[in-house]
C-alpha cells in the first residue's frame, strides 16, 4: 500500500472519489486502459483503412518507385498480347478481372490491424518471382502513407489517454 499523509489522503479521495483512495485510483487506471486500447483499436482501422485504399488504387497503372520499393517494370510484350487477344485491358498492370484488386482488405481486431489480398497471386506481384519482377502494392501503400499513419496512431492513443478528443481550436471534449 502507498502511503500517504493525512494532508493527502482526503484531496486522492476527493479526485477518485470514495473512501478507498487507492482502489479508486486502481479502477481509473484500469478504465484508461480500456479507453486507450478502444481509442487504439479505432487508430489502427483509419490507418489500415488508409493503407488499403491505397493499395486498391494502385492497380492498372505503372507505378514509379517509392522509398525502396522498386518502379514497376513494363509486362512484357508475349503477355501484354495474350492479355489483350483474351478481352482483358491493355497497358493495365495487375488488372484482368479486377478480382486480385478487390480481394485487397483490411482486419482490424484489437491491437492489432492486417492488410492483405485473398487472392493467392498477389503476393507473387508483391515480391515478384524468378520469372516475374515485383510490382507491389502494399508494401509502398504503408510507405507513401506513413506519416498519416503516425498521426493517425499519435492522435488515437493522445485520445485514449485524455478520455476524449481535441478540437481543431486546441480546446478538449471528453
Amino acid at each position: 500500500m502507498l502511503p500517504t499523509t493525512a494532508r493527502s489522503a482526503p484531496r486522492v479521495a476527493h479526485v477518485f472519489g470514495g473512501n478507498d483512495p487507492v482502489g479508486a485510483f486502481v479502477s481509473h487506471m484500469i478504465a484508461v486502459q480500456r479507453n486507450i486500447e478502444a481509442h487504439a483499436s479505432r487508430g489502427l482501422d483509419r490507418a489500415a483503412r488508409l493503407i488499403e485504399e491505397d493499395a486498391r488504387g494502385r492497380p492498372g497503372n505503372y507505378q514509379p518507385a517509392v522509398g525502396p520499393f522498386p518502379a514497376w517494370a513494363p509486362l512484357s510484350a508475349s503477355y501484354e498480347a495474350k492479355k489483350v487477344a483474351a478481352g482483358f485491358p491493355a497497358n493495365s498492370p495487375l488488372v484482368r478481372s479486377g478480382d486480385m484488386r478487390d480481394s485487397i482488405g483490411r482486419t482490424v481486431r484489437g491491437l492489432e490491424a492486417v492488410v492483405g489480398a485473398t487472392d493467392p497471386t498477389m503476393v507473387f506481384h508483391e515480391l515478384g518471382t524468378s520469372r516475374m519482377p515485383p510490382r507491389p502494392v502494399l508494401g509502398p501503400a504503408v510507405f507513401r502513407n506513413r506519416k498519416a499513419i503516425e498521426r493517425l496512431l499519435g492522435d488515437a492513443l493522445r485520445d485514449g489517454i485524455l478520455g476524449g478528443q481535441i478540437t481543431e481550436a486546441g480546446g478538449y471534449f471528453g
